[in-house]
């Protein structure tokens, strides 16, 4: 057996120990493999491989907490793991504060009565597309709204399930008080969408990680946005009764935590993390219950390599890092 998948099983689960520094020389460098790391000099590789050892140590530490009851979710190496948790921040803190006041003309959408499903996950109803990464721009909030204006498209249109494109979002909503790669409101994606009466797909208009001059094209039009409704904060309740009724509804979360950055499996509810503070966007796709805990599904833009496949479940009726203070869906 490879020795990364030693260590990744050692990180998840805490089967073994590491035996040796050879055995840790042979992970770091398969690991730096898999990623694609290539360090300028030896005193950036000595410096990225201790933070990567702390990392570790990190998580295995907590993965053995786990195993003993005291933690509700696992974590696990991924291509965070040789920055630091300020360099992760500051790279991935991409959601402005929004104020709901500010939007006198939008009402909160009304209570939907009927009875609610224990489960749902759109991901499994085909309303969810492929998990993206937005690598090194800050970019969250684009590819949050794009992928609840989709799932829209799909369920109210009857129109094939289609990427929308993140970066004709990051390239054209300047104007109207975004800021690119160095972060957006979500409110500001649907109100731009509206006001250019539509959105290209991301396949005609392909994701890019940095800035770039607006390009949008009709002829490569897939979505488009009608109005948008802001949640009442804080109430997990009328937020299942949209993820339910309605489908994917953008949030705002704390997505400041080490826990946070190396998330692999389980319900993420950790004490630590401030809810007042967020910071990133995601996507909810579902809830539901794991070993009598309620939990958020959530499609995050970190790739597939983070997390579970891309997903997090976290937390449910507890406004774990404040999931529940900003959510917004669009209408078609």
């Amino acid at each position: 057996m490879h020795h990364f998948w030693s260590l990744s099983l050692c990180a998840l689960e805490v089967l073994c120990h590491l035996s040796s520094a050879v055995s840790l020389n042979d992970t770091w460098e398969e690991w730096k493999a898999q990623h694609g790391r290539l360090y300028r000099n030896t005193r950036e590789e000595t410096h990225r491989r201790q933070i990567w050892e702390k990392m570790v140590l990190m998580l295995q530490r907590h993965n053995q907490e786990a195993l003993q009851g005291q933690h509700s979710f696992m974590l696990g190496v991924n291509h965070l793991t040789d920055m630091t948790t300020e360099e992760i921040n500051t790279l991935h803190s991409c959601l402005l504060p929004e104020d709901p006041s500010l939007h006198q003309n939008v009402t909160s959408s009304p209570q939907i009565e009927g009875p609610l499903p224990a489960t749902v996950n759109w991901a499994e109803r085909g309303l969810v597309s492929d998990v993206q990464n937005q690598g090194t721009c800050g970019s969250c909030w684009a590819f949050s709204s794009a992928g609840a204006l989709e799932a829209q498209m799909r369920l109210r249109r009857g129109q094939p399930l289609t990427a929308l494109s993140p970066q004709n979002l990051v390239d054209c909503t300047t104007p109207f008080g975004n800021h690119g790669c160095r972060g957006g409101y979500l409110s500001k994606s649907f109100v731009y969408v509206i006001h250019n009466k539509g959105i290209d797909s991301a396949s005609f208009y392909p994701y890019e990680q940095r800035e770039g001059e607006c390009r949008y094209s009709v002829r490569g039009r897939a979505g488009y946005c009608k109005d948008f409704h802001i949640l009442p904060a804080r109430n997990e309740k009328i937020l299942q009764q949209t993820v339910a009724h309605v489908g994917p509804v953008s949030v705002g979360v704390n997505a400041m935590l080490p826990s946070f950055h190396h998330y692999r499996s389980g319900v993420y509810s950790d004490p630590q993390c401030n809810e007042k503070l967020t910071n990133h966007a995601v996507l909810i796709v579902g809830y539901g219950t794991e070993n009598g805990q309620d939990y958020w599904l959530v499609k995050n833009s970190w790739g597939p390599a983070w997390g579970d496949k891309g997903y997090i479940r976290m937390a449910r009726n507890k406004n774990q890092c404040g999931i529940s203070n900003f959510a917004i869906f669009p209408t078609v």
